[in-house]
């Protein structure tokens, strides 16, 4: 690993990595969600989220290979809010070899940086409640948790 990571928004030609960095994503997540389809997983519009201006897509590197990426996206917010869109954050992945070194910190401080930059006052995320090397990550951050969603299965 070289000692340097570096923090860029990403560019079209790392879609074919962002896209496996996904995959990746999705095979993290689905024993916390039991509902996610066994094949044919697609969560992130790439190509939108590099194209809207009310949205950015950061990764981090090690030299020239990405070891993390991350994304903000203004959303509008619920109409009885104190603000009238906020900033959501997802695409939360770093390579399991450079976890535990601030990594997802600095992509995080980056994205924080964005929405600072572009008027936002409020930034939201999901992160499963078992998972709790990310919730210990976002609240390193300032993150507080604030709302749990529950499901119930149906028989049909």
């Amino acid at each position: 690993m070289n000692n340097e990571i570096t923090i860029r928004e990403a560019v079209k030609s790392d879609i074919p990595v962002l896209l496996q960095h996904e995959q990746e994503v999705v095979k993290a997540e689905r024993p916390m969600d039991p509902t996610i389809r066994d094949s044919g997983v697609k969560y992130y519009d790439l190509d939108a989220l590099m194209e809207n201006p009310r949205a950015t897509v950061m990764v981090a590197c090690d030299g020239d290979k990405i070891v993390a990426t991350g994304y903000a996206l203004e959303k509008p917010a619920r109409t009885y809010l104190d603000h009238k869109t906020f900033a959501y954050l997802g695409f939360m992945y770093t390579d399991p070899a450079y976890r535990g070194k601030g990594i997802n910190g600095k992509i995080v401080s980056a994205l924080q940086d964005w929405c600072t930059k572009a008027g936002l006052i409020e930034i939201r995320l999901h992160v499963y409640d078992e998972n709790d090397p990310a919730i210990k990550a976002y609240e390193k951050k300032g993150f507080k948790k604030h709302m749990i969603e529950m499901r119930l299965r149906t028989e049909l």
